[in-house]
């Protein structure tokens, strides 16, 4: 089974919706034999690398509402972050550019490195409150995550380098008609808008991996049925000769 996450670092219900199907998937019988991918999705592609602004600031701005709402609207998010124990810097989170921050993780895919530095990357944003689109601290996540600071840099530094695996991605992503991320694809044919409940993701699990995985249908060579030589619910009763 593989399953296919359209998310991004400055996305708070990304972050729970990867936790929360983690839960989901340690819990899950044939774990093993699932693949996870992240896919490139940019909230805003024209956010600049420092807004100036506090995230409760540029909540305020984009949805018209003032700041006390939407420091109310973030302690809510909060609250389901820390039910999957996650903990949200929302006060010293600052917003910022993502595309960077992508092209890194797509680096760091062709290391094997690709989950764990999305797991950094996010938490370096909510829980640190790092500024992902600074190239020092990206470098640093990456050097954290295993990678090489030097080819880090030199990736960050040539603003070609994994745009095209970037766009690609967002580009998928219109075919679906993704529209907001999270974004959960299993094997092409199932999806999960969200960052649902734990409960959802098991569920959703169990039924592709049904789906997917028929138990075989065994055609019955056993010939006279009336010849009961088998053991039944504990009953290994020998048939009598005029029975047989």
């Amino acid at each position: 089974m593989k399953i296919e996450v359209w998310s991004d670092f400055v996305c708070p219900f990304c972050y729970i919706g990867k936790r929360r199907l983690e839960d989901a998937l340690a819990q899950f019988p044939h774990k093993d034999d699932v693949e996870v991918e992240f896919k490139s999705f940019e909230l805003d592609q024209n956010a600049p690398l420092n807004t100036g602004q506090t995230i409760n600031e540029a909540l305020a701005k984009k949805y018209g509402m003032t700041i006390e709402q939407a420091q109310q609207a973030n302690e809510g998010i909060g609250q389901q972050a820390k039910s999957v124990g996650l903990t949200f810097n929302f006060d010293n989170m600052k917003p910022t550019n993502t595309f960077d921050a992508h092209r890194l993780a797509k680096f760091a895919k062709t290391k094997g490195q690709e989950e764990v530095i999305t797991e950094k990357l996010l938490y370096a944003y909510f829980t640190e409150s790092k500024n992902l689109g600074d190239r020092e601290v990206l470098v640093s996540v990456a050097e954290e995550a295993g990678l090489d600071r030097s080819e880090a840099l030199a990736v960050l530094e040539d603003k070609t380098s994994y745009s095209n695996d970037v766009r690609i991605d967002e580009s998928l992503a219109q075919q679906y008609g993704v529209t907001g991320v999270p974004f959960f694809v299993i094997n092409q044919k199932y999806a999960i808008s969200g960052a649902q409940p734990k409960e959802t993701f098991t569920s959703a699990l169990e039924k592709v991996w049904a789906e997917e995985n028929p138990a075989p249908k065994l055609q019955d060579l056993s010939g006279d049925s009336s010849v009961d030589a088998a053991c039944v619910d504990g009953n290994c009763a020998v048939p009598s000769k005029d029975e047989q």
